[in-house]
């Protein structure tokens, strides 16, 4: 499953801090289907949507 990147956040945020939890939570109150996912690679956490199909052709 191909995935858009709407957004990265660091890791190493304050405890209690949750910020792409939260930009992820707005996005989903405006009807984007955005989740959080851990890369480890670059140690952040994205927040994503599923790439939609292409319907033109």
């Amino acid at each position: 499953m191909r995935r858009t990147v709407l957004e990265q956040f660091p890791a190493g945020g304050p405890r209690g801090s949750r910020p792409a939890e939260e930009f992820a939570a707005a996005r989903r109150g405006e009807g984007t289907p955005a989740e959080v996912v851990m890369d480890m690679e670059r140690d952040a956490f994205l927040v994503v949507v599923p790439q939609q199909p292409d319907r033109s052709g």
